[in-house]
């Protein structure tokens, strides 16, 4: 698996929805950092971690995580002798009572989420540190309980303010002609008046400062000047005691840095388990079936970035087959069930639930490579079919029976006829190295290979061919249609086109009409001696009847051979009697009824009379070349033997007590 490969799939756009769920930057780096894994007991464990999150999420459980800001920063300073400020202990505080809380809430949920619940377990609280911290650090400061010292220290530091207080007051009254302003003020830590300029010599003291415009003087009165001094050396102590303290927090924290760092890892990975949660109710994501075999069995599936509006995909690869070749008109889905495939597969293994039914189930690959879009390059000079190749190169040399293989437009790029036969010899290298292939195409010898070939299968996106949109629907075990003219009309290409395209292709048909595809001669042969024996049969049989005075209806003398070729206006005109090759169900059989206005047949088949549209036919045995004469009596092939007596018998004569019985499935 390689990192092209997760873009052409859009994995990227999956990890960073994932990403942006998450709440803290170390679950934000596993989230970042997230890729599949080969390992079945591994992805069996994430599947189950990320199920009991979602169950808890579902039933309305708000979890405790922790954004944990700060903390990736205090734990890469552990180990260096730092003395940490209030701010980031008392981080670590709350940190610590998140630590706490998530513990309790898991041993509440462990019944229910026993997997993440065992993570809990690892987690230490650090009772006593917890405490301590807030204990001695309350709104980013140190308490006065944080120690005796600090809290005498701070005693006699409020007793000498109040003091400077009081005496600041009585010069305030003092002084007052002289003042600027009656308020006291601070500068440099240190009590002052605003004293005018010009009267600067009535008030005794110090000069600390002066206003900008050089008219008031900030001057600490002679009075309060050995109160201030005692002040500052209080608040120095206080300074003093300050790092002390925090220096003896910093020790306490140091000394639990491996329990402190375990706890980062836990509540990294309940961050990351929880956002897969959020993610797969965010996109309708379930858990399915886990297999050891690469499978992939998807039931009701769609692509998590196109949200829950778009049309459920059923699909299945590596089991009955491991090819699918998945045709339909452009804009039709192909590319996008591709993807479906290779995204929720990479999902799966990276331990993230897929949207999909639950009895859907998806297996391990060790190699996912996608060949989706031109991948034309102008930096590497690659064109469309160079860029193929170059995929195609990597698939061939490390496809294995766990490869998963997603091949967009086989064929496209070059020339037809050499894209065609280089795309089905590499069908058939990758069928012998036992690789699982998805593949989309438009031409018709590429699906003739899957249907032919054993492992593969076709597959098509449904088309409403009266309103001419596509359906987005894959149909597994039929070759689907281009539907190019009708797409081409719908977008409003004008008539005279269209109506001269048709004319051309028509003329294409005519003039490759000697490689009209025909069934296999093998298959061919034994179906036309079981049409001949049914036939001959009901000939004898009718003979039989009529041998008291009938006429003796002769046996075909000649055996019939496949049709020649026929141009496709012909195939519309079946006409009852003749004998075609019905590709669903890989047999023959005889026209009944001819096709309808929407071109819709009735075959009899083995006895059974079933409806098949014309595409789903092809000429295999003229009604002239199948029975004798013209006017041969075809209820002898398409009614029963005893329907046949009896009207033979009416017709001779009048039967009491005789009728003639016509089945449901006959009247059509």
């Amino acid at each position: 698996m390689n990192e092209q490969t997760f873009r052409k799939l859009e994995f990227h756009k999956v990890k960073e929805q994932v990403a942006t769920m998450t709440v803290s930057p170390a679950g934000l780096k596993l989230a970042e950092a997230m890729a599949p894994s080969q390992e079945y007991a591994r992805v069996a464990a994430w599947l189950q971690e990320t199920e009991e999150a979602s169950e808890l999420l579902a039933a309305g459980a708000s979890i405790p995580l922790s954004a944990m800001e700060g903390i990736d920063v205090f734990l890469s300073l552990l180990g260096k002798g730092r003395i940490y400020m209030e701010q980031e202990l008392e981080q670590l505080g709350v940190w610590l009572t998140s630590v706490a809380q998530m513990k309790k809430y898991m041993n509440a949920k462990r019944q229910h989420a026993p997997t993440i619940a065992g993570y809990a377990d690892s987690m230490y609280d650090c009772p006593e540190l917890r405490e301590e911290l807030h204990r001695s650090i309350r709104y980013g400061s140190l308490t006065d309980e944080a120690s005796p010292d600090l809290a005498y220290i701070r005693r006699q530091t409020y007793a000498v303010e109040d003091n400077i207080q009081k005496r600041m007051a009585g010069a305030m009254g003092k002084y007052k002609s002289s003042l600027q302003e009656s308020v006291i003020s601070r500068r440099s830590g240190r009590f002052v008046l605003s004293v005018k300029r010009e009267l600067r010599k009535n008030v005794p003291g110090t000069v600390l400062d002066e206003s900008a415009s050089g008219q008031t003087l900030f001057i600490e009165p002679l009075e309060v000047a050995e109160l201030q001094l005692e002040l500052h050396q209080w608040k120095a102590a206080e300074e003093r005691e300050r790092t002390v303290v925090l220096s003896r927090l910093s020790d306490q924290a140091e000394a639990y840095s491996s329990e402190l760092k375990t706890n980062v890892q836990a509540m990294a990975i309940f961050d990351f388990i929880v956002a897969r949660a959020k993610y797969a109710r965010s996109c309708g994501g379930r858990r399915i079936g886990l297999s050891d075999k690469p499978i992939v069995s998807l039931r009701g599936a769609r692509h998590p970035l196109l949200g829950r509006e778009c049309v459920p995909l059923v699909v299945e690869l590596g089991i009955a087959w491991n090819q699918l070749m998945i045709t339909g008109p452009n804009t039709g889905g192909k590319t996008v069930t591709l993807k479906t495939i290779g995204l929720l597969t990479i999902m799966n293994q990276c331990g993230l639930l897929v949207p999909a039914e639950p009895d859907s189930e998806l297996g391990l690959f060790a190699h996912i490579e996608a060949d989706v879009g031109d991948g034309q390059s102008l930096e590497q000079s690659l064109s469309t079919f160079s860029s193929h190749i170059s995929v195609l190169k990597d698939m061939l040399k490390y496809a294995s029976g766990k490869s998963l293989l997603l091949l967009d437009e086989l064929a496209a790029g070059t020339d037809p006829s050499e894209g065609i036969a280089l795309s089905i010899a590499v069908l058939e290298q990758l069928k012998r190295q036992g690789a699982k292939v998805a593949g989309t195409t438009h031409f018709n010898e590429i699906k003739t290979f899957a249907s032919r070939t054993e492992g593969c299968q076709n597959g098509r996106m449904a088309f409403d061919p009266e309103t001419l949109r596509p359906l987005y629907r894959l149909e597994i075990g039929e070759a689907g249609d281009s539907h190019a003219f009708a797409i081409a009309r719908r977008f409003g290409l004008p008539e005279g086109v269209m109506m001269r395209a048709e004319e051309l292709l028509q003329r294409k048909g005519e003039r490759n009409a000697a490689y009209v595809e025909v069934p296999d001669p093998s298959e061919a042969r034994t179906d036309l001696e079981v049409l001949r024996g049914e036939i001959n049969n009901k000939k004898t049989e009718a003979n039989r009847e009529n041998k008291h005075g009938g006429a003796v209806l002769p046996a075909s003398d000649h055996g019939g051979e496949l049709a020649g070729p026929v141009s496709p206006a012909k195939k519309r005109g079946y006409v009852k009697g003749d004998a075609v090759w019905i590709y669903p169900l890989k047999r023959a059989g005889v026209v009944f009824r001819e096709a309808d206005e929407r071109g819709n047949l009735i075959v009899q088949v083995k006895g059974e009379k079933l409806v098949f549209n014309h595409k789903r036919l092809k000429p295999y045995i003229a009604k002239e070349k199948l029975y004798p004469g013209e006017t041969y009596d075809l209820d002898i092939v398409f009614e029963s033997k005893e329907n046949r007596k009896a009207r033979h018998l009416m017709n001779r004569k009048h039967a009491e007590g005789v009728e003639i019985v016509i089945k449901p499935e006959d009247q059509f």
